[in-house]
């Protein structure tokens, strides 16, 4: 039988630990190959598009994520999860709180591989769902003793640290200015949607790691070159997915793209993270495809393992 899962019942049952830890997993089985996850596709359909991002988990299931970008009000996203062995759709989540806890939990795994031992203070800029399933993963890994935020609405950014001091129980406030946001701050996330730079890389203090969420590409993108040109460490958590974009991603051309890294080889001990206490380290969310039908997977899991009888 296939069960139909709302945001509601996500937010219910998904808890961080949960989500990064799945995510972990999605990005373990993708660098040994188990997750087949190819670069997401597009079909316009005149006036929007219709975006598709499947996955294969080998011997266990596939699926898909679909959403348009027609902008109508009360679009939703659809994730599809089916049955490898018979083809059966065992579950179907509509929505958005998969696919913002999905990329919430991969930033926590970015988090957790990159960032300091010792980080524990957070920056961020933008105060949006996004925003908060950043703050939400990160917390899940490593101890936070405070978390400063930034967005252009005053009232936005006051709900959001109030939100993170009554849900998370983190000393929280909201600032003035991006500068004030990140400086001397552990860690940043950029979870904007500006598509003019928000970040002065010059800001960051030495051993930052940043999350960057929101556009990142050539003539649309929330941060600069300035930013990849202080990192020591630049990863994505799908280089292939990243040198897809159109236009292209900043990080995925040249001089960058020889450095950018694979999240899922850091992750596997396959590749070099963090080497040094004072490096900065970045990392290019694009959000690796087959990952929203992992989570969704471990989420009918979760919920079976809890049903009555």
């Amino acid at each position: 039988m296939t069960v139909l899962i709302s945001d509601a019942e996500v937010a219910a049952a998904l808890d961080a630990p949960t989500t990064v830890d799945a995510m972990r997993a999605a990005l373990l089985a993708g660098h040994d190959g188990q997750l087949v996850a190819p670069p997401r596709t597009a079909a316009s359909l005149g006036g929007g598009r219709m975006v598709l991002t499947a996955g294969h988990l080998v011997g266990q299931w596939y699926g898909y994520r679909s959403y348009d970008t027609f902008g109508h009000p009360g679009t939703e996203q659809v994730v599809v999860l089916h049955d490898g062995r018979t083809g059966a759709v065992r579950a179907v989540a509509v929505g958005e709180e998969l696919g913002s806890r999905r990329t919430g939990g991969l930033g926590g795994v970015a988090v957790d591989v990159l960032a300091r031992s010792d980080a524990a203070t957070l920056g961020v800029i933008g105060s949006g769902r996004m925003a908060w399933a950043q703050v939400w993963a990160v917390a899940a890994v490593r101890p936070l003793r405070e978390v400063t935020v930034h967005s252009r609405s005053t009232a936005r950014r006051e709900t959001f640290a109030a939100r993170v001091r009554a849900e998370l129980g983190i000393s929280a406030r909201a600032v003035p200015t991006a500068q004030a946001a990140v400086c001397d701050r552990d860690m940043v996330v950029l979870a904007t949607t500006s598509p003019a730079p928000v970040l002065s890389a010059a800001d960051l203090a030495p051993g930052c790691h940043v999350n960057a969420v929101g556009f990142k590409q050539r003539d649309r993108a929330e941060f600069a070159t300035d930013l990849l040109d202080r990192a020591a460490v630049l990863v994505s958590d799908s280089p292939a997915q990243a040198r897809s974009y159109v236009p292209p991603m900043l990080a995925a051309e040249a001089p960058y793209a020889a450095r950018l890294g694979d999240l899922g080889a850091v992750l596997a001990g396959a590749a070099a993270g963090r080497t040094g206490a004072d490096q900065i380290s970045v990392f290019c969310s694009v959000g690796l495809a087959g990952t929203e039908v992992f989570l969704l997977d471990r989420l009918v899991r979760v919920l079976t393992a809890t049903a009555p009888g």
